[in-house]
């Protein structure tokens, strides 16, 4: 690790199944809207989810259904209220304590962490003031008069997308020298890949163990 008043230290973390044990949007979801009505919304979605679950359909495409289907019309305030009840109920038993025991030691050492996830703003925002980190970057949802309209404002946040925001936002953050940074970098599917492709020598972390190209097929 590079040390020195010109050196800068980032770490950069994916969310669901890095930082938590697992996804983050669907227990979000039933946590809001409750199973009885997500059931319906999940049946009407099926044939994306399932075309994504054998790979014939792409990631961003099932997730726009599966957004419009249950989150279309629906209020800000509510967003954070169903953010509440998520995080008081649901959140803390999700944590993984080794990723946690990661991102702690950054924030001791004073590194710069941002989360870079494909899990939507609407909760994201406030899980990222809770645990510390610096910047998020995630698929922020669109919105007019105070209600999400259902689609997607910005790409979704998955695979060469993450390296498209995390370096548009390190040049934000350090100038658009970024030669000079020691990038870590965490993740758990091939989705992660060229965010870890980022990270320095040894400095790529993969399902909670060092990773290297090729080490892993996700």
């Amino acid at each position: 690790m590079m040390t020195g008043p010109d050196s800068q230290v980032v770490a950069a973390f994916d969310f669901d199944g890095t930082l938590t044990t697992g996804d983050s949007l669907l227990p979000f979801l039933a946590r809001g809207l409750g199973w009885p009505p997500l059931l319906p919304a999940l049946l009407k979605c099926a044939p994306w989810l399932a075309g994504y679950a054998l790979r014939l359909v792409p990631n961003h495409v099932a997730k726009q259904r599966l957004l419009l289907a249950t989150l279309g019309g629906r209020s800000l305030l509510e967003m954070d209220e169903w953010t509440t009840r998520w995080l008081d109920k649901d959140f803390t038993p999700s944590l993984r304590p080794d990723a946690m025991s990661r991102l702690d030691w950054h924030l001791e050492q004073g590194h710069c962490c941002v989360m870079v996830s494909a899990s939507p703003d609407i909760y994201l925002q406030r899980v990222a003031r809770q645990l510390g980190f610096e910047g998020l970057l995630c698929t922020e949802m669109a919105v007019q008069g105070g209600r999400l309209t259902g689609l997607m404002h910005t790409p979704n946040c998955h695979g060469e997308q993450k390296v498209l925001r995390l370096k548009a936002w390190l040049a934000e953050r350090f100038g658009p020298d970024t030669d000079g940074l020691t990038i870590y970098a965490y993740g758990d599917t091939a989705g992660d890949f060229p965010m870890l492709r980022m990270a320095g020598e040894g400095l790529a972390w993969y399902r909670g163990k060092p990773w290297k190209e090729g080490s892993s097929r996700g």
